[in-house]
């Protein structure tokens, strides 16, 4: 025996389907909304990275340069792999365990700072917008405001030294680190 339909089966249905779809949506905006808290989240752990990265690279261009030897002139590194085996001593010293990549590139892309061939500071190659635009800690005061993660320079000052970015890669627009380096401090 077949069952007769009823109007109201038909009604019914469709109420639980609008109902199935507008849960469907409501749950899709509160994973897109997830995924935006998450995006956020790891961009701001990108930023603590650089900042501590940043930080062991100046520490580690300083202890270079005032790690001379006895009798020998202080200079700065020329490259970045001289801080992980300064071979001016009989057994080489090692100012930084390892080239740490850029936490916000991924790569190991640092931009260099130099004073003539030697290295003074680094800093992140990218262009977006930190998240972070205030509230920091000392030597990085300069950072406040900064439009791009490439206005991030790590560098140590020296009195009497004047730093230059190294160019950037053709492509890229050449803009400078920051106006905020000051060799005098």
């Amino acid at each position: 025996m077949a069952r007769a339909r009823h109007p109201r089966d038909s009604a019914d249905r469709g109420v639980v389907l609008l109902a199935l779809l507008l849960a469907l949506a409501l749950g899709g905006i509160a994973l897109m909304a997830g995924a935006q808290v998450e995006s956020v989240a790891r961009q701001r752990a990108r930023e603590q990275e650089l900042l501590f990265v940043g930080d062991q690279y100046r520490k580690a261009i300083l202890r270079y340069y005032m790690g001379a030897p006895p009798g020998m002139r202080r200079v700065l590194p020329a490259k970045l792999e001289d801080l992980l085996d300064d071979d001016r001593y009989p057994t080489p010293v090692h100012h930084l365990r390892r080239l740490y990549p850029d936490p916000i590139t991924g790569g190991t892309d640092w931009g260099l700072l130099r004073a003539a061939d030697r290295i003074v500071g680094v800093y992140s190659q990218s262009d977006k917008q930190p998240l972070k635009q205030a509230g920091f800690d000392g030597r990085d005061q300069q950072f406040n405001g900064a439009m791009s993660y490439h206005d991030w320079v790590f560098a140590v000052s020296i009195r009497g030294v004047t730093a230059v970015p190294d160019p950037k890669p053709p492509g890229q627009p050449a803009s400078a680190p920051g106006p905020f380096f000051d060799p005098t401090r």
